[in-house]
């Protein structure tokens, strides 16, 4: 070989000089990782800031500074794009349930009051800003009773309900007495009715669906009763029915029996509300009572209360005939005992009926008319036209009370109607998850407080995130997205927990500012190369309260992109290690958003 040889000195010099070099850095990633690992960084201000926020500030001051930069600027997390304010006139934005754009469709059959979102050239790049003077909601239950009015600045309803009890204006705030219209003297006295024929007592009946529910007092004094009701309106005339509940700490979403299915899976619920919902339930044959029938369990209960119940007393208040009316309850007598419903209580103005909790050995009886659904298309529902049928149902091992349901193995497990979810899945998730929200709380000593009343889980699994933070003093909105490899929201209803299908692709049906803790675990993955992560993003700021938080986790490339966008959004970040060490891929993405509201002047669009 041809060069220079070194002699031997020279050998012993090199040698060493590399074994120094070796050790330093050797003792340089030890330190480091002990740093990391100690919760002593600058950044990690966060644990002992928390604990000391009132409700009004929350996570203020928050240093995200890097400790590794090239140059003075880390390019991992140094953003490229602000995003600017949207309008003032955008604050309360609902994308796919856009006044304007309902107008352009057919009104039969409700269509036009359904989920119609903007296609991609309309979408909106900014950020939907608060209105002036929005503050915190009082915490629960003082939030049941009590709404800030700069945070839902209408007055329709205290005018159009005055009588009914539904919301009074006082002072600079909205009260909520607990009236609805069939109900002036309160949801507490209406539902002490219902309990004389339904057990709340003994934890047969947590989840409940109320269809129609104005600003959702049923569901609000559920709570009481330890009842977690999904309530749904749409966006109409009663302008912010959805969005007062809400404010209120109520689960709602904006909704309505139209054309295409409920977007929850099959027997979810174990009880059905109309309260005067103004649904039609003799149209389209029946239809939406065959809807009813699909997410109501067996042995679950359906209350009608107002018209057409009562008709010989009410024809004239309501303003209509005696013969149409009699028609319509005639009808709905009809097709609840087609549906195996029997009817055990009608007093006034409310009627009850029972779903047999053997239906299909009813529906299966000689001589009963009955047009079956296929079975494998029962929790089949995104965007999937409603249908005429009966949904059958297997028969399910038994379903545990309240709140032992909430931890034993789901029917849906136990008779293995979930492809790759077994028992020893499901404790080892509740195991996992368990550690996961211990690492949070410690992160966020207010998880766990009045301070986040309305929480989602974007991509809810199995629905033990929100098992381990069960409390009176909030609830979770589990998403299972429609592209999910398994389905588990059936498994979450049967957990005695509420949730529902959405793809993240678009807008969610809620207003602004309706959250105060927004959770996801590998949802960017999930969405990778599905649609853009800025939408994503937008949407998730759109939601969230002002100083609301989010806690993110998933793969550490995936969340400094995420990172990266969220510093032109008017959120401080945190990244933070994995619960087993900083060599796991898997890290944690810890973000508050910023206060701030609109105004005239800002006009982005």
């Amino acid at each position: 070989m041809r060069g220079s040889r070194m002699n031997p000195g020279d050998r012993r010099t090199r040698s060493s000089m590399s074994i120094v070099i070796v050790m330093s850095l050797c003792c340089f990633f030890y330190i480091l990782g002990a740093w990391q690992k100690s919760g002593t960084g600058r950044g990690d201000s966060i644990a002992l800031r928390v604990t000391k926020e009132t409700d009004c500030t929350i996570l203020p001051n928050l240093h995200f500074e890097t400790h590794h930069s090239l140059g003075g600027v880390n390019p991992l997390v140094m953003t490229d794009k602000v995003f600017e304010p949207c309008h003032i006139r955008y604050s309360d934005y609902t994308p796919c349930q856009d006044q304007n754009r309902a107008m352009t469709f057919p009104r039969e059959n409700m269509n036009y009051r359904e989920r119609h979102c903007p296609a991609e050239t309309e979408k909106l790049h900014c950020l939907i800003p608060a209105p002036k003077g929005y503050v915190t909601p009082f915490p629960w239950p003082k939030s049941r009773d009590y709404v800030p009015y700069a945070n839902a600045p209408y007055k329709n309803l205290t005018v159009e309900k005055a009588v009914q009890n539904w919301v009074q204006f006082e002072g600079d705030v909205f009260r909520f007495p607990g009236g609805g219209t069939m109900f002036p003297n309160g949801a507490n006295a209406y539902i002490d009715e219902l309990a004389s024929v339904i057990p709340f007592t003994d934890g047969t009946i947590r989840t409940a669906l109320d269809t129609g529910c104005g600003v959702a007092s049923w569901g609000a004094y559920l709570m009481d009763r330890n009842v977690l009701t999904m309530s749904f309106a749409p966006r109409d005339s009663h302008e912010a029915q959805v969005q007062f509940a809400l404010e209120r700490g109520v689960p709602a979403v904006i909704g309505v029996l139209g054309t295409i299915k409920l977007p929850y899976p099959s027997g979810s619920f174990d009880m059905a509300h109309c309260s005067r919902c103004l649904i039609s339930w003799k149209s389209n044959d029946a239809m939406y009572m065959f809807e009813v029938d699909r997410v109501l369990r067996p042995g679950g209960y359906w209350i009608l209360s107002g018209p057409p119940i009562n008709w010989k007393t009410n024809h004239q208040a309501w303003k209509r005939s005696k013969e149409d009316l009699e028609v319509e309850q005639n009808v709905i007598e009809k097709i609840a005992e087609m549906l195996c419903w029997d009817k055990i209580h009608e007093k006034g103005d409310t009627v009850i009926w029972r779903k047999k909790a053997d239906s299909n050995e009813c529906h299966n009886k000689d001589g009963r008319p009955s047009k079956m659904c296929k079975i494998q298309d029962a929790d089949d529902v995104w965007y999937k036209k409603m249908e005429g049928c009966i949904t059958p149902f297997l028969e399910e091992a038994q379903l545990r009370k309240f709140p032992e349901r909430l931890f034993a193995a789901p029917p849906r497990i136990l008779q293995g109607r979930t492809p790759g979810v077994t028992e020893e899945i499901f404790e080892e998730d509740n195991k996992l998850w368990k550690k996961y929200v211990s690492t949070y709380k410690r992160i966020n000593k207010l998880i766990g407080s009045s301070r986040y009343r309305n929480i989602m889980d974007m991509n809810a699994g199995l629905g033990s995130f929100a098992a381990i933070i069960d409390s009176p003093i909030s609830w979770v909105m589990n998403v299972v997205p429609t592209i999910s490899e398994k389905n588990t929201l059936g498994i979450i209803y049967e957990r005695g927990l509420i949730g529902i299908y959405h793809d993240w692709c678009e807008a969610f049906s809620t207003y602004p500012r309706t959250y105060d803790l927004i959770h996801a675990n590998g949802l960017f993955s999930l969405y990778q190369n599905k649609c853009n992560m800025e939408d994503i993003l937008l949407e998730m700021d759109r939601i969230l309260r002002p100083e609301g938080a989010v806690i993110l986790r998933d793969n550490v490339e995936v969340l400094n992109k995420v990172r990266r966008t969220v510093m032109g959004m008017r959120w401080k970040s945190k990244l933070l290690d994995h619960e087993d060490g900083p060599h796991i891929p898997e890290k944690i993405l810890v973000s508050v958003k910023k206060y701030w509201v609109g105004n005239e002047e800002e006009n982005s669009s």
